[in-house]
């Protein structure tokens, strides 16, 4: 198959099931806020197999954050916090450990602590100090990024790492 095709339509593919997913936790009220437990967080892994993650998970993220209730700033800043963790997670793919990509599991925890933790301290009313308030939430966001990236991400991997999905 054409090689141009099959990056589009595996970007395309992402880019929906990451959408579905992050609307599938809003309806459990688990997607956007402080503590965060986004189901299509798990698809960030997909940076290790294809280099059309990095697209596909940054408009999975766009259109995700389209229902966010931080809006055009959540739009923006979330998903440069997915765009930049998935390009990290592709050129460490190859760093691992025991055979697993540790840290590009890791970027996505790290990239949505700092942007999305920063973005949460300034668009919501608080009177805790600003520096104390930003790490608390950038702690609140890492959790929640770090367990969804763990419990699904590295199942995840491994299932998709015996199939041909990605080649």
């Amino acid at each position: 198959m054409n090689k141009k095709i099959t990056y589009l339509a595996q970007g395309a593919m992402i880019a929906a099931i990451y959408a579905a997913a992050t609307y599938l936790s809003s309806v459990f009220g688990i997607a956007y806020g402080n503590i965060q437990f986004r189901f299509s967080e798990a698809l960030t892994i997909f940076s290790v197999f294809t280099p059309a993650a990095v697209p596909g998970l940054t408009v999975g993220c766009i259109l995700g954050n389209i229902s966010s209730p931080f809006g055009i700033w959540d739009i923006i800043f979330g998903s440069l916090a997915t765009l930049l963790a998935a390009i990290c997670a592709r050129k460490l793919r190859k760093i691992t450990f025991k055979g697993f990509p540790i840290l590009s599991l890791l970027m996505p925890v790290i990239f949505n602590a700092l942007i999305v933790g920063a973005e949460i301290t300034f668009l919501m009313p608080s009177d805790a100090a600003g520096i104390t308030l930003f790490a608390i939430s950038a702690l609140e966001v890492g959790a929640g990024e770090l367990a969804v990236c763990l419990l699904g991400g590295i199942p995840l991997y491994f299932a998709v790492r015996k199939t041909k999905l990605f080649k």
